[in-house]
């Protein structure tokens, strides 16, 4: 049985930077407790009403050798996408708790030759104009 992802309440992040790297711890935890294995690097940047996430080192050694026949980078691609599906509800659930913005869609796809993959979550507001407001009123 699979081990539920849990994950600690999150005070909402005072900063663009700080956002961006609860958003990374986020995804480290999701991609060890979910896909049984940890990137090798990490980078997320907030763009506007978008989270972009950049993951290194994501396949498994069984993946990178199923990855050296063109039936086999389908076979990987295809798992990858499905076992995302499946964890979708909470990482949406986590990008709107660190963000406070609703997450409208979420896009994704990996590299299999280089072992990157980008996940991309679109959100109903722009994070980097309610920063600057703040910042403002401070």
């Amino acid at each position: 049985m699979r081990k539920k992802t849990t994950f600690p309440h999150l005070e909402t992040p005072t900063t663009l930077t700080n956002m961006e790297h609860a958003i990374k711890q986020a995804i480290i935890r999701f991609e060890y407790d979910f896909m049984g294995r940890g990137p090798t690097e990490v980078r997320v940047f907030i763009v506007q009403d978008m989270v972009v996430i950049r993951l290194k080192g994501v396949l498994t050694p069984a993946e990178r050798q199923l990855a050296k026949t063109s039936e086999g980078i389908g076979m990987v691609k295809q798992m990858r996408q499905n076992l995302l599906f499946q964890g979708r509800e909470t990482l949406i659930k986590q990008i709107e708790e660190i963000t406070g913005a609703t997450p409208i869609a979420l896009f994704t796809d990996i590299d299999v030759q280089t072992g990157e993959r980008m996940i991309i979550f679109t959100l109903d507001r722009d994070l980097t104009k309610s920063f600057s407001r703040r910042i403002a009123l401070a």
